[in-house]
């Protein structure tokens, strides 16, 4: 039987449809609305947040912010020490010194985070007596206590971290390691059975190898005799019951090599359990993994869900979204505006995603955000790099991270000139 469409049949039908998407639009979550970025932060000191991206800077009453403060501008850190302190959005945004540390670099500043257990507290690295290691500080008391390995990421609840060889990764990614023999890098060994991700309990410093990077050997490229295998780039999921890693391996020794010439990394990416159990490799060969994090703990799927960006179908690098246990079912998000190598975060109720890739030809860093029910894209900004803050080992990336109430948005910026620490409020 044909089914004939009369022009009063079309009309309904037109309506029909019309309004099916006038109340799909209508279920749209809107974009954000962000304000202009303000500094929280002035020279003559640059600054920057004391944490990667990410990483929530605020207090838990959102008045305080981990900040360093350098001289340094153009040259690797390369063990000299900067001032942590804190800036006081409630009285003019004044910047506190707290203490100072030689455990820092531009990228990942100081890994400082706070501690919801102890008031008033937090754990950050440094060099002690020629080790490398992980501070808990009261700021206000000056109290503290040291741990006997440094922290790559902090829990949810703050009891325990992820340690890994930072003088293993000085050699291979000067730029995210650090300087100063604090721990044994086991040169000449490719992969340590003695040596990758260490749990380590916060409130005792008591530590356990939980996944050595020997442990990952057969499930990534060979290595030559003289390369060298490394753990890093650790995220903790929001339930706190698995851990993100990334296995690099570089085909010869780094020392010696300036700026990374001539060097290529082989990049696999895993997850674990919390205890270092069940590890699973999370992509085929070639599309390696660059930067990530988990997805709020909103629901049991949510919380084994990421978002990372990745050599997708080892085209080109753009941002994936993909769920622990559905790896197969990894999809790439936001289309070919996204097709780039972002600091990829979502928003805290997990609608929406963002990314700040690298600057361009003309210096310019483009920060986008997708939203995830229907995939389109909205531009946060532009972001001018001066020159002088250009070089690979001491480049100033904005490294965003929400704050915890969705309010506002941190990020690092040298679009004025000097490297300072911005907001933006969203609404």
């Amino acid at each position: 039987m044909k089914l004939e469409i009369t022009p009063r049949r079309a009309i309904a039908a037109a309506l029909l449809v019309g309004c099916m998407q006038i109340t799909k639009a209508a279920e749209l979550t809107p974009f954000p609305e962000f304000s202009k970025p303000r500094a929280l932060t002035a020279g003559p000191h640059d600054h920057l947040l004391a944490n990667y991206f990410g990483i929530n800077a605020w207090s838990g009453d959102n008045r305080y912010l981990l900040v360093l403060e350098t001289d340094l501008k153009d040259k690797l850190p390369d063990g000299r020490p900067c001032t942590l302190g804190l800036t006081d959005t409630a009285d003019g945004n004044t910047f506190i010194p707290v203490t100072t540390t030689r455990c820092w670099n531009f990228q990942e500043a100081a890994m400082a985070h706070w501690l919801p257990w102890a008031e008033d507290t937090f754990v950050f690295n440094d060099l002690r007596d020629g080790k490398f290691c992980a501070v808990v500080m009261n700021w206000k008391t000056k109290a503290e206590r040291v741990m006997p390995y440094p922290v790559s990421a902090v829990s949810e609840d703050g009891e325990w971290a992820i340690s890994i060889n930072y003088a293993r990764l000085f050699i291979t990614r000067p730029d995210y390691g650090y300087s100063g023999n604090g721990q044994d890098p086991r040169k000449g060994v490719v992969f340590p059975a003695d040596d990758g991700l260490w749990r380590v309990n916060l409130r005792t410093g008591e530590a356990q190898l939980i996944v050595a990077t020997a442990a990952v050997r057969d499930q990534v490229p060979k290595v030559g005799p003289t390369g060298m295998s490394y753990l890093c780039h650790t995220v903790i999921s929001k339930d706190s019951k698995r851990i993100y890693f990334l296995s690099r391996s570089v085909e010869e020794s780094m020392e010696g090599v300036k700026k990374f010439k001539g060097v290529n990394w082989f990049t696999t990416a895993f997850t674990c359990n919390a205890d270092g159990s069940n590890i699973r490799r999370c992509f085929p060969d070639g599309w390696g993994s660059s930067h990530f994090n988990w997805k709020p703990n909103l629901s049991e799927h949510d919380a084994a869900t990421m978002i990372v960006t990745c050599k997708w179908q080892n085209k080109v690098y753009t941002h994936v979204e993909f769920t622990v246990g559905d790896e197969d079912k990894a999809h790439q998000v936001g289309g070919d505006a996204m097709h780039f190598d972002g600091h990829c975060i979502y928003t805290p109720d997990g609608t929406f995603i963002s990314g700040d890739g690298y600057f361009d030809k003309k210096g310019y860093r483009h920060w986008k955000m997708v939203r995830l029910a229907d995939n389109a894209v909205k531009d946060i900004g532009d972001f001018w790099t001066p020159e002088l803050y250009r070089d690979i080992y001491c480049r100033c990336d904005l490294h965003p991270r929400w704050r915890p109430d969705g309010k506002q948005i941190g990020f690092n910026s040298v679009h004025e000139g000097s490297r300072q620490v911005y907001v933006m409020d969203v609404k």
